[in-house]
């Protein structure tokens, strides 16, 4: 589950957190413990927290009920109780330096794949040069695409998945999805992007982690 805590005094700042849904009810009690109590509130985007001092918390679950809603009493129960239900995710990461490819159920990375490839960056050189360039990095970037779209066919092909969970260069994530040779997977709802570095196997662990708490 996401929680977006957002502290209450100027300038704002917002902090993101992953909370495992077996946590959030720890969670919610620590936050009202810090702020003077809270109050919830259901937004369109979340469970909201309002606190007495002013600050707020934004809980998110990592996936929509799909017809499997959360149980308990109340709406944070019923939250945290959707964020713990099991799912599978297949999780596509792609910068110009390197991919990682995994499935994942539960936090852990049950078949993965993660490599390099190098794509030139941009160039201020102007003329026939940087056409050549522009060419040149044209078709890395096209070669890396056809590199991770296979890749990635082989590590899902395996395995069954609910969600796609794309992260790092979204243009290219989008473009890798596009692929003839995922086309299957390209129909499969997709959760939101993730935000990561260079998509080593670690970076992967840990987004499955964070996607899946």
């Amino acid at each position: 589950m996401t929680a977006q805590n957002s502290p209450g005094v100027r300038p704002l700042s917002v902090r993101t957190a992953f909370v495992p849904g077996n946590r959030v009810a720890g969670w919610a009690e620590r936050f009202g413990a810090s702020h003077g109590g809270y109050r919830l509130s259901d937004d369109d985007d979340g469970l909201r927290l309002v606190a007495g001092d002013g600050a707020s918390a934004l809980l998110q679950a990592p996936w929509p009920a799909d017809g499997r809603p959360g149980r308990g009493a109340d709406a944070l129960e019923r939250l945290a109780s959707l964020a713990a239900q099991p799912r599978r995710l297949g999780l596509l990461l792609v910068r110009r330096g390197g991919y990682g490819i995994g499935v994942a159920a539960e936090g852990d990375l049950l078949a993965s794949k993660a490599g390099t490839r190098y794509v030139q960056g941009r160039t201020a050189a102007g003329g026939q040069s940087q056409q050549r360039f522009a060419r040149r990095r044209s078709n890395q970037a096209d070669a890396l695409v056809e590199a991770v779209a296979q890749q990635a066919a082989e590590v899902f092909g395996p395995e069954a998945f609910e969600y796609v969970v794309p992260g790092g260069d979204r243009a290219l994530a989008d473009l890798v999805l596009g692929h003839p040779a995922l086309r299957d997977y390209a129909r499969l709802p997709r959760l939101p992007y993730l935000d990561v570095s260079d998509p080593r196997l670690a970076v992967l662990r840990k987004a499955a982690a964070d996607a899946a708490p």
